[in-house]
């Protein structure tokens, strides 16, 4: 589990595919002294694990299932990548809870920079409209945010200096690929009425009583 807090940004190294899968060594000269073989890292969004380490890099292998849904794949020699160690029991919890399971890759439709903060908007697959709620968490590439606005397939963000110069937000252009984690519990929320709303076709406060809520 992680918190969408990004710890720093990686550079890849190497990206090999081979029979389907991704090996990928990141340099990350800061994170690679505390991770060990084993360890769970986030790498732009996706939780992987790591398979070897030295000094100032580590690897893992990416399977065919994650490129299918993420942009991983996509990656090359030289880019960026936003870097998160799994949560300990000790810390603070400052974004809010990535699992580092992707749902769905959204595509940036527009960066604006206004009054020194820089505005997202995202276009994604309307079929995850009903997990995007204004005010609400998400994690794009790995970094916890705020939903600013929404309509059906696309969503805005606001995201501050602070933010945009510790990510790999600044080699952002339009039209580029980002893994997209729609909030937790609200995927829990949706997947304990949808039996109820199958049943009976809408929901009201009656249906979440039901539910446990």
């Amino acid at each position: 589990m992680f918190t969408g807090l990004i710890e720093e940004v990686g550079k890849v190294q190497s990206a090999s595919l081979q029979g389907g899968n991704l090996t990928l060594e990141v340099k990350a000269p800061k994170l690679s002294p505390d991770i060990r073989i084993g360890d769970s890292v986030n790498i732009d969004g996706v939780c992987q694990t790591a398979v070897e380490v030295k000094s100032d890099r580590f690897t893992v292998n990416t399977i065919s299932e994650t490129l299918r849904k993420t942009n991983l794949g996509d990656l090359k020699n030289g880019d960026s990548v936003n870097l998160e160690l799994a949560l300990r029991t000790d810390s603070r919890m400052g974004g809010h809870l990535v699992s580092g399971h992707i749902d769905c890759r959204g595509k940036t439709k527009t960066i604006r920079k206004i009054e020194g903060s820089w505005e997202l908007a995202i276009g994604y697959p309307v079929e995850f409209d009903n997990l995007v709620v204004p005010k609400g968490s998400i994690a794009i590439n790995g970094v916890s945010l705020t939903v600013t606005h929404s309509d059906p397939g696309l969503f805005g963000v606001s995201i501050i200096p602070h933010t945009w110069g510790m990510t790999n937000f600044p080699s952002l252009k339009p039209g580029d690929s980002v893994n997209l984690e729609f909030d937790l519990i609200g995927k829990y929320i949706q997947q304990m009425i949808n039996p109820y709303k199958a049943r009976e076709g809408n929901v009201d406060l009656e249906t979440f009583r039901r539910a446990g809520f």
